[in-house]
């Protein structure tokens, strides 16, 4: 695993991330890299799940390969070969997965990487089934597999900074809450792609009130975490975003413009 500058992580961020890239590079040095090696990790395998151009077998083969890749990594490892014809499709942050791995201090780094594996392998099961989610339960698998972990990976970050003890559940909703907001944003894109991750039956509607009662959960383990410390600081751009987009897909079906974006963001790093 090659290791990065800092700086160099932090520009690959920037232009990954408008929601996470804030509240990241507020975080203090050592807590900033291991959040930043797990969003850049995780990022680096959704660019492959949500590639528009290659097909759910390939998806499958990419990310069971990259998972087994990390699994078996002891240090060094160059992981270009296992993209294979595909790498000429990815994006940058997809490609440099070993500088991201690398990023984390030592000593929190592999539970980064246990994350990053397992979820590789989750998707790579949701791939084979052609993302079919049919029931509730199916939209829950798949909200914890792709979001809902990363909540508890946080918690076991901010545990390792600080001793910051978190509500795990709460954690999980935390993630499952903007990821369900994140799937409403993009019902129209993903109809146009032949996709759908609402259950049978639901409409727009349905996905919001679930996402309501996530976000609300994920309120909960805000609220749980010590004020002014970095995880509770961490929480709140993403938190607010997510509250502000749902209230606007409910009112108009629209996306949040950027000076509404922006006001939010001012407004969450003030503690307004």
């Amino acid at each position: 695993m090659h290791n990065p500058s800092a700086a160099d992580a932090r520009d690959v961020l920037k232009a990954t991330s408008r929601t996470f890239f804030l509240p990241i590079d507020d975080l203090p040095p050592g807590l900033r890299e291991t959040v930043m090696a797990a969003y850049l990790t995780h990022r680096a395998i959704d660019e492959i799940e949500d590639h528009p151009e290659l097909e759910d077998q390939a998806k499958d083969w990419l990310l069971s390969t990259l998972s087994a890749g990390i699994r078996a990594a002891v240090g060094g490892e160059d992981f270009m070969a296992c993209f294979g014809d595909a790498a000429r499709q990815l994006p940058e942050v997809t490609l440099r997965l070993d500088e991201w791995l690398a990023l984390a201090p030592a000593d929190i780094a592999p539970r980064v990487w246990e994350t990053t594996a397992s979820m590789a392998e989750r998707m790579a099961s949701w791939a084979r089934s052609h993302w079919r989610i049919r029931t509730p339960a199916d939209l829950c698998r798949y909200t914890f597999d792709v979001a809902g972990s990363i909540g508890l990976l946080l918690c076991d970050v901010h545990a390792w900074y600080d001793g910051t003890i978190a509500p795990r559940a709460e954690a999980v909703a935390f993630g499952r809450g903007l990821q369900s907001v994140n799937i409403a944003l993009d019902v129209d894109k993903d109809r146009a792609r032949g996709q759908r991750f609402l259950p049978d039956g639901w409409g727009t509607p349905d996905l919001l009130s679930f996402a309501r009662v996530q976000l609300a959960r994920g309120r909960s383990y805000q609220n749980a975490l010590p004020p002014g410390g970095p995880a509770h600081a961490f929480t709140r751009i993403p938190l607010e975003l997510a509250w502000a987009s749902l209230r606007v897909i409910e009112d108009s079906g629209r996306r949040l413009t950027r000076p509404e974006v922006e006001e939010i963001v001012a407004k969450a790093r003030a503690g307004v």
